[in-house]
């Protein structure tokens, strides 16, 4: 059988591909195999971004793998670190996740996309929350994301009745950056990788850490958290090398060199 997940490298891209045929849905094996993905790219200096996507054309992932369920994985199974499929509770990650979703994400892969932080989608992708139509709830973040993402009715009609959402709906929405036709995906999901890692790294660092804390808060708590001092990667990005670099390079018209220091 061959590995449920695949992982390629290219410059400071790590492309991550759930395959498993057909659905590409996930047990804890391939939970955990997800988690192992996202932490090196957690550790590894020299990546920079993720593109997660999955393998085939028909699926992104059907989320949690119903087959398993039903050979006595159970329904509130550890899925380990970072919770279902790695990433929806991976919340110490620093580094961006692009989710290239290249078909449909229901139940699991649609809160999979929602934990990334861009998403990219096929014009043909599909999302929806389908737990309840399966008598169980979509825990795995989708209760607690789509509310503070959507109109609150919206929100509610979503989880409420498992309905189906286009592509182009989702981006409408705000969930969804852009819509491309399938051919184009991996290149769409390289260009906005290749975005971020011309920005510097310790910025980027800072700004992921930045928005997971301020989320619930008003301006007025979101700054005094800001001059707390209880940031650390928005601090290192105040004093680093990279701070001084991005307005020497400006000055002197050439392209920075980021040490990420």
């Amino acid at each position: 059988m061959s590995d449920p997940v695949r992982l390629d490298v290219d410059g400071g891209v790590l492309t991550i591909t759930l395959d498993r045929p057909t659905a590409n849905a996930v047990d804890v094996a391939t939970s955990n195999a997800l988690h192992a993905a996202f932490d090196r790219l957690r550790r590894d200096d020299s990546l920079r971004v993720a593109v997660l996507t999955g393998g085939g054309e028909r699926f992104f992932s059907a989320g949690w793998d119903l087959k398993a369920a039903a050979a006595g994985e159970t329904i509130d199974a550890d899925h380990g670190p970072g919770g279902f499929a790695g990433l929806t509770e991976f919340f110490e990650l620093d580094k961006p996740v692009i989710a290239a979703v290249n078909g449909l994400a229901l139940g699991g892969g649609f809160e999979l996309a929602l934990a990334a932080d861009l998403v990219v989608a096929a014009d043909h992708a599909e999302f929806a929350l389908t737990e309840v139509t399966l008598g169980m709830v979509p825990d795995a973040g989708g209760v607690l994301r789509l509310p503070q993402r959507l109109p609150r009715a919206v929100a509610a009609e979503l989880l409420l009745t498992g309905r189906r959402v286009t592509a182009v709906e989702a981006r409408e929405w705000g969930l969804v950056n852009r819509v491309v036709p399938a051919a184009e995906l991996p290149a769409e999901a390289a260009e906005l990788a290749a975005r971020i890692c011309a920005a510097a790294p310790l910025a980027i660092a800072a700004v992921k850490e930045i928005t997971r804390h301020t989320a619930a808060l008003d301006p007025e708590s979101g700054y005094r958290l800001l001059r707390s001092g209880k940031l650390p990667n928005y601090q290192a990005a105040l004093t680093s090398d990279d701070a001084k670099e991005g307005p020497r390079a400006f000055a002197e018209k050439r392209e920075p060199t980021w040490s990420g220091r």
